[in-house]
Parts: structure tokens; C-alpha cells; sequence
């Protein structure tokens, strides 16, 4: 069993829900990524989302496509966000940490440094999951039994305007949790409408057998906490990444830790 699936498993018995907080890797100072990461599970994170910098990131809106060209400017790729989560993994050997990104810099990874490196190198690092937002179920079966051999588990995208016949390719092959895009639109736009995703979840049940996380739109307590009561985990990333954007150094750990507790106490309450 992943450290994914034993995470979901773990909370499914205590009749709690997962909260996956997303952020930028090497944003807001290319060095504080480990620390970071450690203060969110501190504050109640199950499972960390860590976006690998790309400078087209076609579902990601402004504020996140600002704090990749920002991490990227810095030099972080995805040899320093393996880096990142190696540092991150020399005091929490539990929390699981999926990478969120796109095709590119993964399969630049391979071509610089030979085919199969990045699935290797990943695991070696200690992540747990990865999630490309451009690689279609479709085509990635291969990919996912790379990933599942190394024990990596594959993550994917579903959307209000996904069909059951997308749904269910699917569920052939992703593992560990799939992501509900609650809104239609990019990262951070739009008004979340708790009702609309109460209707999708059991169609989306009705094919995927892993858990269902939902992001897109969840920006406090208490839409956390509406989603919540329909979702297995409530995943959480501009609203994070606008609260560090402005905060100088040695604020970003806290600011981001008391949003998190925040939320944490609404999902438990």
C-alpha cells in the first residue's frame, strides 16, 4: 500500500477528511520550500501538493503562473524540487508528497539525464504521486506501470464537463486519489459552487474506486468545509500561494500554518 493510499485509509477509519494544501515549489524564496512543507503537516496538512515551476502552465491562473515564473527566475527546475522534497524527507518519513505539474519538464528530465531517471530519481526522493496535467489517460499506460512498479502512484484531473467514458479511462489507470476541478475555468477563477459538485461526486463514484479530492475555488473555512461533507480531501492552492506572495521571509511559515489550522478545525468540527 502507498503512503497515499495508507493516508486516506488511516483517515477514512477516524471519519476525518484529508486537507492537501498546494504550493509553488521554490516560491516565495527558492530555499524554504522543506521548511514550508514541514510547517503545513505541523498545522494539519495530510498530503502536500508541490508544483513543479513551468513557464506555460495552461491550467494554472495568474497568481500561480506568477509564483512559477518568480521560482523559475530563482533556478528551480525540477532537479531542485527533487532536491526540495529529499530535504523535506530527512525528518517526515509519513506525509505524502505528490508533484503537480506538466509533460515537459518531466520528459526534459529524461532527456537530459536518460529515459526513466525522473520515475527513479522521484522515487528516490521520497515523492509519493505525481500528477501531469497534460498526459491523457489514454496514453499514459505505460507511464502508470513505470510509476506503479516504483511505487509511485498516478494522479489525474476530472471536470465538470468530464463524461463517464473519460471517468472511466480514468479509473483504469489512476491510483492514490483522483482531483475534482470543481470550477470550469484555471486555478483560482471563478465562485465555487458547493451544489454542482455534490451532483458530480456520485457520478464520478460511480466509476472511480480510489478517493475523490476536490480543488479549484476553495479559499476559507467554510467552503473547505461545505466540500468537505461530500469529498474525501479538500485540496487548497491560490489562496495559499496570494497569502505568501507579499509576506517577507520570516512570515510565510506562520501565515500559511494559522490558514491552514483554520481550515483544519472546520474539516474536524
Amino acid at each position: 500500500m502507498s503512503r497515499i493510499s495508507a493516508t486516506f485509509a488511516r483517515l477514512a477509519a477516524a471519519r476525518r477528511k484529508a486537507l492537501i494544501p498546494y504550493v509553488t515549489a521554490g516560491f516565495p524564496f527558492a530555499d524554504i520550500t522543506p521548511e514550508l512543507m514541514h510547517g503545513m503537516v505541523e498545522a494539519g496538512a495530510d498530503v502536500i501538493e508541490l508544483g513543479v515551476p513551468f513557464s506555460d502552465p495552461m491550467a494554472d491562473g495568474p497568481v500561480i503562473q506568477k509564483a512559477g515564473e518568480k521560482a523559475l527566475a530563482l533556478g528551480v527546475g525540477m532537479t531542485q524540487v527533487l532536491a526540495m522534497v529529499s530535504a523535506f524527507r530527512e525528518r517526515d518519513s509519513q506525509t505524502p508528497v505528490v508533484l503537480m505539474g506538466y509533460a515537459n519538464p518531466v520528459e526534459r528530465y529524461d532527456l537530459v539525464h536518460g529515459q526513466g531517471t525522473f520515475i527513479r530519481d522521484a522515487a528516490s526522493a521520497g515523492v509519493d504521486g505525481v500528477l501531469i496535467v497534460d498526459y491523457p489517460p489514454e496514453e499514459c499506460g505505460q507511464f502508470a506501470s513505470d510509476l506503479k512498479k516504483a511505487g509511485l502512484d498516478l494522479i489525474f484531473l476530472l471536470a465538470p464537463t468530464s463524461t463517464a467514458r473519460r471517468m472511466q479511462q480514468v479509473a483504469e489507470v489512476a491510483s492514490g486519489y483522483v482531483y475534482y476541478v470543481a470550477l470550469k475555468g484555471v486555478t483560482g477563477a471563478g465562485h465555487l459552487d458547493t451544489a454542482t459538485v455534490e451532483q458530480m461526486l456520485p457520478r464520478i463514484r460511480e466509476h472511480v474506486k480510489v478517493p475523490v479530492g476536490v480543488g479549484f475555488g476553495i479559499r476559507d473555512a467554510a467552503s473547505a468545509k461545505a466540500i468537505s461533507k461530500v469529498a474525501d480531501a479538500v485540496i487548497i492552492g491560490t489562496k495559499i500561494v496570494q497569502l505568501v506572495e507579499q509576506q517577507p521571509r520570516e512570515r510565510v511559515v506562520p501565515e500559511v500554518a494559522a490558514f491552514l489550522r483554520e481550515i483544519r478545525q472546520a474539516l474536524d468540527h
